[in-house]
C-alpha cells in the first residue's frame, strides 16, 4: 500500500513507472469502449470510496473511468453526509470506517492538514486529488501528454508557467525536480510561488527560473502552461488580481517567442489568462491533456495498489 498525495514525496523510479504503465495501457485501449474493463482486470473486486469537498468535473469524470475500466467499482461521497468530526466522531475514527468499507480512498479537499490526518490513520491508500498545495494527478499526466505529444523525455525540453503560483505550478516545480526538466515561471512581482516550495527546490538541488515578464521567461519554451488567474475560491482582492495580470496573458504575440511546434496545455477550467484563437487554435493541445488523465490516473492506482506491472 502506498499513497500518493505529492510529487516531492515519490521517487523519480517509481513515477516513471506510473509513466511507463500508463503507455502500456493506452495503447492496449485503441480498440476498447470507454467502459469496457481492461483484460487482466487488475482492481477487481476493490471498492474506492471518493469524496469531493471542492467542484470537480475533470478529475471526477476522469477517476470514474479509470476505476472501472481497471474492473473495480466506486462511491462517491459528500463530506457534509458523514460525520467527519462531527457529532463526537473523530477524523480518525471516519477514517478507520473507511478502511473497513472500502480498498482506497480518492480526496478533493480545501485542506493540506486534512489530507495527512487520513494519511496517518487510513490503513487503505489514500490518493490527492487536489489540495492547496499540490495537484499532482493532474501534473503527472501534464508530464504524460508532453512526452506524448514531443516524443521524447521531458528533461530535453524546455517548459515555461506562465500566470499565477497555485497547487498546480507547486506540482510542476516538483516535477521539475523529478524529471530534471528546465522550467521557467513567469509571473508579477509578489506572486513568487511560496518559501516552502521554493526552500525544497533547494534543498533538492534544482532549480526554477522566475521572470516578471511573461516573453522573457516564455523564450525558446517547448511547452507553456497556464491556469486561471481568479480561481472558484480564490478570496482575495480579484479586480487588483486581475490587473495584476494583464501584461500575463497567452496570445499570439506571446507564442512567437517560443520554440517552433511549442503547444499550449491548461488543466482547466479556463478564464481570460489565455485568448481564444489560442485556447482553440492548433498549438492547444488541451483535450487530449485532459483525456489523458484517465490513463495516468489508472496507473496511479496501481502504484497505490502495489499492482504496477
Amino acid at each position: 500500500m502506498k499513497h500518493f498525495i505529492n510529487l516531492k514525496d515519490i521517487s523519480t523510479t517509481d513515477l516513471r513507472k506510473i509513466l511507463n504503465d500508463a503507455k502500456k495501457r493506452k495503447n492496449k485501449r485503441k480498440k476498447l469502449n470507454t467502459l469496457d474493463v481492461d483484460n487482466d482486470r487488475p482492481l477487481k473486486g476493490k471498492l474506492l470510496i471518493q469524496m469531493y469537498e471542492k467542484q470537480s468535473s475533470r478529475t471526477r469524470l476522469s477517476f470514474y473511468i479509470a476505476i472501472n475500466q481497471l474492473g473495480a467499482d466506486s462511491i462517491t461521497v459528500k463530506a457534509n453526509d458523514l460525520h467527519l468530526g462531527k457529532g463526537g466522531e473523530s477524523l480518525a475514527d471516519t477514517a478507520k470506517i473507511l478502511s473497513n468499507y472500502g480498498d482506497g480512498f480518492l480526496l478533493r479537499t480545501d485542506s493540506d492538514k486534512k489530507i495527512e490526518d487520513f494519511s496517518k490513520n487510513l490503513t487503505i491508500p489514500i490518493i490527492n486529488l487536489l489540495s492547496p498545495s499540490s495537484h499532482p494527478c493532474q501534473v503527472l499526466s501534464d508530464v504524460f501528454t508532453v512526452e506524448e505529444i514531443k516524443k521524447k523525455p521531458i528533461s530535453k525540453l524546455n517548459i515555461c508557467w506562465i500566470g499565477d503560483c497555485n497547487n498546480v505550478l507547486n506540482s510542476l516545480i516538483a516535477a521539475s525536480v523529478k524529471f530534471k526538466f528546465n522550467l521557467n515561471v513567469g509571473c508579477p512581482k509578489n506572486y513568487n510561488p511560496p518559501r516552502f516550495v521554493l526552500d525544497w527546490v533547494k534543498k533538492n538541488n534544482g532549480k526554477i527560473n522566475i521572470f516578471n515578464d511573461a516573453k522573457v521567461a516564455a523564450k525558446n519554451a517547448d511547452v507553456i502552461f497556464s491556469d486561471k488567474v481568479v480561481s472558484l475560491n480564490d478570496k482575495g482582492n480579484k479586480e487588483k488580481k486581475i490587473r495584476d495580470f494583464k501584461n500575463f496573458k497567452v496570445t499570439q504575440n506571446l507564442m512567437k517567442v517560443t520554440r517552433p511546434k511549442s503547444i499550449f496545455l491548461h488543466c482547466l477550467p479556463r478564464g481570460d489568462e489565455v485568448s481564444e484563437d489560442i485556447f482553440l487554435g492548433k498549438q492547444s493541445k488541451v483535450w487530449q491533456q485532459a483525456l489523458n488523465r484517465v490513463h495516468v490516473q489508472k496507473s496511479i492506482l496501481l502504484y497505490s495498489f502495489g499492482k504496477l506491472r
